[in-house]
């Protein structure tokens, strides 16, 4: 295999695995830090938003106008765009609610003895279980994004994988607390963290095997249009919510100005 391909594999699972950083956070901290989870995640969504609307909505617009025509390309980046958006709020009405994955969570929520907890809340192996569930789920289209765009891009993958590996931080947390409230085990709430996020590479394999035999400008376009689609509904329904949660005050927005302005810096300098 090329060696990108090599490149956008090991990029997925990076941020496939920063779930179980969450879960390290967790364990190894007696607080959590709301106001760097606040601009970290708000770092996060600027990433993404700025490089889907700068960067991959204008490649992908140039490479269906390229092979298609003007009127068509421009028809096929838009569907690909909001397909994009569409299936990751399919995937989010597929979501149990118990499991949802964008739930604040902090370390302090461990403060209780798992005995106490598991005495109050009896639901809890449930809750953990289908929260990793939900974000495996989440987690296999944002592979593929990251493993798409680091084939066409290394650079600009570089810059998706660290702005979801961001996004997967508190989404371990998510999946530690309960878990470990349930088993009384940190080293199976670490675990179910881990292969959550397993998910990652796993839709990274699946691009690889179904799509890239068959990938054509016209099909790679849509493909990247509806990256940016999935990037855009993310940071607006999950980071940015989430940001303003751990930290009311002007962090997110700071975390969020900032990561535009480094994404956009990095574009200019790549020129």
């Amino acid at each position: 295999m090329p060696d990108e391909v090599w490149f956008a594999f090991a990029l997925t699972l990076f941020a496939g695995l920063s779930t179980g950083v969450g879960s390290l956070i967790a364990f190894f901290t007696s607080t959590t830090n709301t106001r760097f989870l606040s601009w970290a995640m708000g770092f996060s969504a600027g990433v993404m938003i700025y490089v889907s609307f700068a960067e991959i909505f204008p490649e992908s617009l140039e490479i269906l106008v390229d092979a298609t025509g003007e009127v068509a390309g421009n028809w096929l980046t838009v569907i690909g765009f909001f397909g994009g958006m569409i299936l990751i709020a399919l995937i989010d009405k597929i979501v149990p609610d118990i499991g949802n994955p964008h739930e604040v969570k902090k370390v302090e929520d461990m403060e209780e003895s798992p005995q106490k907890a598991r005495a109050k809340h009896p639901e809890l192996l449930k809750m953990g279980t289908f929260t990793a569930l939900a974000i495996a789920i989440h987690n296999f289209p944002e592979g593929i994004a990251t493993f798409t765009a680091a084939v066409q891009d290394p650079t600009l993958g570089v810059a998706i994988a660290v702005a979801v590996a961001i996004h997967n931080i508190p989404e371990g947390i998510a999946v530690s607390v309960p878990i470990y409230y349930a088993t009384g085990s940190r080293i199976k709430a670490l675990t179910y963290s881990f292969l959550s996020g397993l998910a990652e590479p796993l839709g990274a394999v699946v691009a690889f095997l179904i799509l890239m035999p068959f990938l054509n400008d016209i099909l790679f376009g849509i493909v990247f249009a509806s990256v940016a689609g999935i990037m855009v509904f993310i940071s607006l329904d999950s980071l940015i919510p989430a940001a303003k949660a751990y930290n009311r005050e002007h962090s997110s927005i700071y975390g969020f100005v900032l990561g535009m302005a480094v994404m956009a810096v990095s574009l200019l300098l790549l020129m």
